[in-house]
């Protein structure tokens, strides 16, 4: 008689197993927890011999007990998981500028250097390889340590989500960066600098980055709000954003979204400051004061003459039709002031270190200079090392020149103001001024001036207009409303014809009781820089609470100014009806 045999025993729920498959390959499969749809995360190994898979089955154990198995699921490139990082988890949670400086990193580096690479294969020597090849390539070393710093947070993300068990960007060595020593511009050269700026427009825009130090974005988004003229304060409390463009013309003029002659911005204008060093109060000196309010006069008159095309948006320094200054417009203008000046060509920013600099030269505590400065707690000691190599010129100035180091009201005390009756104007110095009733514009050659004076008295019989002779010390540094830019040449003269519709939110278009088109001539010298096309048009939300859109239109040219309205009715019927499409409203 046999013995019954003793029934299997069975293993618990969970338990690894280790089996000999009908294939005659061992098998092995390991709970390594739950996946998303609550079933077991059960995985499966194989090996030829028992030894084999025992081996891989105990290492998972391992690393399922320490919590690094990495997530079941999507297997990831480097390319996949950066460009759905970048566009799905980063774009939804940083700033503007920071996420233009992730896409460029990873578009443009990243993904064509390492894309190709399995996420979990990726090693930190590959990193180190491709950092190298980058800078080998023309890179510079910061461009570089940039794309380090993008993958860096790219693999932390993927290492919070168990993508990756481990982030190899953390152990790779970064690209060296040597911090760049900061070189102040000496006295003359900010005295030349100021002399050039005050020939142009916004020329308090300049003095503001020479004499307080903001970032570019800080003045251009800058606001009346901001600037308390009792009290001699601004306060930073914002930046300009880069513009963002689409097409306007449905993509049918073949350029570049930038270049469309109907182009959109899709990106809002400013943010908030995003620290509490960031936003703060800065005292203004009385010079810059009166300069400003010099500014806000000129841009008054600016407005006045914009009529129909200017848009109150309230910002300090604006184009002629007063929306906010374009920050690569900015920069160039900035490299034109440079050049005119005959100042060694540098950054924008090196007009932040200039007065960093003069800061720390007139003794002002470290706390002083870091508010100013907006320098954040922590960061603002390694800041100020970086600001303290110091030109030998200014070494030598002291707290109490601070309007002569800037103004040069110390340089005029030795150079008397010139007395325009002391006998005649030498050629070379003489400016002709055009006096056309009470305003005046100034001429490099007579033969221009006289020729606007002729055509004024002729258009206006009735009011005063003649020629004077003025020297160019006295002119910008006399001359009303402060210096302006000199003309080598006559206004070209011509007829300007306008054309406006309002249109309530839903399209339908709006009663105004004013003249939908309407010409003048364009004797307004201000406005030659917006009568040189045939036709330029645009469209504008209202910021009232009624948030009508208006469509306008100005050009030289009475056809194409008469179809270029009805381009921009069609714009604003759909911008009346859509704002979302176009930026007007922040959720979309």
């Amino acid at each position: 008689m046999t013995r019954a045999s003793a029934p299997k025993s069975r293993q618990p729920n969970g338990a690894s197993s280790i089996y000999l498959g009908t294939d005659g390959r061992w098998h092995g499969r390991v709970t390594v927890g739950v996946k998303d749809d609550g079933t077991p995360d059960r995985r499966h190994v194989s090996r030829k011999t028992r030894p084999e898979v025992t081996k891989v089955v105990r290492e998972l154990e391992r690393q399922r007990d320490k919590g690094a198995v990495r997530k079941a699921g999507q297997s990831w490139t480097v390319k996949t998981w950066l460009t759905h990082w970048v566009e799905n988890i980063a774009a939804a949670h940083v700033s503007e500028n920071t996420i233009d400086g992730y896409r460029v990193a990873v578009n443009h580096h990243l993904i064509p250097g390492l894309g190709a690479h399995r996420l979990e294969k990726l090693e930190p020597e590959h990193l180190e390889r491709f950092y190298k090849k980058m800078q080998d390539n023309g890179s510079a070393a910061g461009t570089a340590h940039q794309a380090h710093r993008t993958i860096r947070t790219a693999l932390n993300e993927a290492v919070r989500r168990k993508h990756l068990t481990a982030n190899p960007a953390s152990i790779a060595k970064a690209p060296k960066v040597e911090e760049e020593e900061v070189e102040p511009y000496t006295v003359e050269e900010v005295q030349r600098l100021l002399a050039e700026a005050a020939k142009h427009r916004n020329t308090a825009r300049w003095v503001i980055a020479l004499a307080l130090g903001l970032r570019q974005g800080e003045v251009l988004g800058m606001q009346w709000d901001d600037v308390d003229f009792e009290l001699g304060v601004i306060r930073v409390r914002r930046g300009r954003l880069r513009p963002r463009y689409k097409h306007g013309c449905g993509d049918r003029c073949g350029r570049k979204p930038g270049y469309c002659p109907q182009k959109i911005n899709t990106r809002r204008e400013t943010k908030n400051a995003k620290s509490r060093a960031g936003q703060r109060p800065i005292g203004v000196p009385e010079e810059l004061l009166q300069l400003l309010r010099r500014h806000k006069e000129d841009q008054a008159r600016e407005r006045t003459a914009a009529r129909d095309l200017w848009t109150e948006k309230g910002y300090v320094f604006t184009s002629p039709t007063g929306e906010p200054l374009n920050p690569n417009t900015d920069y160039h203008k900035w490299k034109e002031l440079l050049k005119a000046a005959g100042v060694r060509d540098a950054r924008l920013h090196d007009a932040r270190h200039t007065a960093a600099t003069v800061l720390l030269i007139l003794g002002v505590s470290d706390a002083v200079v870091d508010a100013i400065m907006g320098w954040e707690p922590g960061k603002s000691a390694r800041m100020r090392r970086r600001y303290q190599h110091l030109t030998s010129r200014v070494l030598k100035d002291t707290a109490a020149k601070v309007g002569g180091l800037l103004w040069g009201t110390d340089q005029a005390a030795d150079n008397p103001t010139p007395d325009a009756g002391q006998g005649p104007v030498p050629a070379e110095l003489a400016i002709h001024i055009a006096c056309l009733g009470e305003r005046r514009v100034p001429f490099l050659h007579r033969e221009h001036a006289d020729e606007v004076v002729a055509r004024w008295r002729a258009d206006w019989p009735d009011h005063t207009a003649e020629v004077e002779e003025w020297d160019r010390w006295r002119w910008e540094h006399q001359g009303p409303d402060g210096a302006s830019a000199i003309r080598d040449r006559v206004p070209e003269r011509a007829v300007v014809f306008h054309a406006r519709a309002l249109f309530l939110p839903g399209g339908e278009r709006a009663a105004t009781g004013v003249s939908e088109q309407w010409s003048v001539p364009a004797w307004d010298f201000e406005t030659d820089r917006y009568t040189d096309r045939a036709s330029a048009w645009r469209t504008a939300r209202r910021p009232s609470t009624g948030q009508e859109v208006e469509a306008q239109v100005r050009g030289t040219d009475k056809g194409a100014v008469e179809a270029a309205f009805v381009e921009a009715c069609a714009q604003a019927v759909d911008r009346a009806r859509n704002p979302g499409k176009y930026g007007d409203i922040d959720e979309w």
